[in-house]
């Protein structure tokens, strides 16, 4: 904009066309340099009448009243400024670009108030902000791709929306990064996005609305949605708050939504009450197990058992790990945070302990059975974390129905309890201890029971020497373990 004639070309322009945010910016740079005021420019975006902005007649032009100003530095925005300009740009409005250059101008002048929400236009702009980034995450929820026949050269899957603002561009990166090299298409009815695995192509129109979809699996996602549907919990006013009617008429599972509906008010909800209904507690009648009638059938799965009440906060059942006929088993007391979520024994601190115990001893950890004498995580909040809580008498023994299972299948010569739930489990007696049997080999049916700490307890220990301590007497338990193998007869140290 050095030059005076360059200059004087922009004033006498009333009407800028700009088609993206990186048009509008260039276009609103060279225009803050030259000194022209909101007022004096008409925006638009290609495709707009050029004379819907057109003074009425008699009415002098806003370019006429401009004075030529000596060029002046670009402008230098914060970042959180120009974020949210660039934000405000996607949200469909005739004046966004002039609103957004008054704002731009606003700023220049040393107006910063112009970017709080107090403002009138700060309040605007952080309106346009809000209602983009909420077009934004309901893309990323409602778009429901389908799977297309396999043919050459076309996206595998295919998506149909309908945004009420121009976040196409943002949203198909959201989509990159998620589906790998899976070719997709993302349709509106404005503009389309093309990944073929490597490039993302940005296209016209290419469908007009979600008719044009044809998926040969959405049969069984609809069985499936109509299988999950529970009655008893039907909130029509929290569904229809939490999924805007507009997103219904483009989700597979929008067709089934009114038959659910009627069905649950004729009679469905009272149904769908009734096994919650049967879990509700009376009043206890206290009965010895034995003479309770009739004996109830067994649970024949772990993740089916509710023997007791703790699977009713764990995330899974956690079973026992490594060779069916193990020589011997080593039995802890449950399953920690991290067991918890992954759903195997002894992986999170207590298991990478354990691995030291194993190295030092000489056992190979492959060719040992290990378990839990409780089977679900009982844990209790502290802040954001769960905290392991010590199991009592009865959950140990409900779930010892699981502990003889695998004592039968695996038939080990050797049981190492680790810990005093583990021991009082193996050993069927709420009265044995920890410091009686520690160390020391006993007999148990056709099996010798050695007794060691279990890890967690070396992580808790405070000081070192003690920590050192209680490390050698398991690794002195696991090789005692490896030499009753050796020596099945060898009687109980006194």
């Amino acid at each position: 904009m050095n030059d005076p004639s360059a200059t004087h070309a922009v004033l006498q322009g009333r009407s800028l066309q700009v088609a993206s945010f990186a048009e509008w910016r260039e276009a609103a740079r060279e225009l803050l340099r030259a000194g022209v005021p909101p007022e004096a420019v008409t925006w638009g975006s290609p495709g707009d009448d050029l004379f819907s902005g057109a003074p009425a007649p008699g009415t002098p032009p806003h370019n006429a009243a401009i004075q030529l100003q000596e060029p002046k530095p670009a402008p230098h925005l914060p970042r959180s400024l120009l974020e949210m300009l660039q934000t405000a740009a996607c949200y469909r409005e005739p004046e966004r670009w002039a609103f957004l250059y008054r704002v731009l101008w606003r700023w220049q002048q040393g107006e910063h108030d112009v970017q709080s929400p107090a403002d009138p236009d700060g309040a605007r702009l952080h309106a346009m902000v809000k209602a983009v980034r909420r077009e934004e995450h309901d893309m990323h929820a409602y778009i429901r791709f389908r799977e297309r026949p396999i043919e050459t050269g076309a996206p595998r899957f295919v998506a149909w929306f309908e945004p009420r603002h121009d976040v196409l561009p943002q949203v198909a990166e959201h989509f990159v990064s998620r589906m790998g090299k899976v070719s997709w298409m993302i349709a509106t009815p404005d503009a389309s996005v093309l990944w073929d695995g490597h490039t993302l192509h940005n296209c016209g129109p290419l469908m007009s609305s979600a008719a044009d979809l044809d998926d040969s699996g959405e049969a069984l996602w609809l069985t499936y949605y109509r299988s999950i549907f529970n009655p008893a919990r039907l909130n029509t006013s929290v569904m229809q708050s939490h999924i805007p009617s507009r997103f219904w008429k483009n989700l597979p599972e929008g067709a089934l939504v009114p038959s659910l509906v009627s069905q649950a008010g004729l009679g469905a909800r009272r149904i769908g009450q009734v096994q919650a209904v049967g879990r509700r507690s009376g009043a206890t009648i206290p009965i010895a197990p034995e003479d309770a009638q009739p004996e109830r059938q067994q649970p024949s799965k772990l993740d089916e058992c509710r023997r007791c009440e703790l699977w009713q906060h764990a995330t899974q059942a956690v079973g026992g790990a490594g060779p069916k006929r193990a020589k011997i088993m080593i039995v802890g007391e449950q399953p920690g945070d991290q067991e918890d979520l992954a759903g195997a024994p002894f992986v999170g601190p207590a298991g990478k302990l354990l691995d030291r115990v194993f190295e030092q001893a000489g056992l190979d950890r492959q060719t040992v059975y290990l378990t839990n004498a409780v089977k679900h995580f009982k844990w209790e909040p502290r802040g954001k974390r769960r905290l392991h809580k010590t199991p009592v008498q009865r959950e140990i023994e409900a779930c010892h129905y699981w502990l003889e299972k695998e004592l039968a299948a695996c038939k080990p010569k050797v049981i190492v309890a680790m810990g005093a739930t583990a021991l009082k489990s193996v050993m069927q007696s709420g009265k044995v201890t920890l410091g009686d049997k520690l160390g020391r080999p006993v007999r148990h049916g056709d099996s010798w029971v050695v007794t060691i700490y279990h890890p967690s307890y070396v992580l808790r220990v405070p000081d070192e020497a003690s920590k050192q301590e209680a490390f050698s007497v398991m690794v002195k338990g696991l090789r005692l373990a490896q030499e009753l193998l050796e020596r099945p007869d060898v009687p109980e140290s006194p």
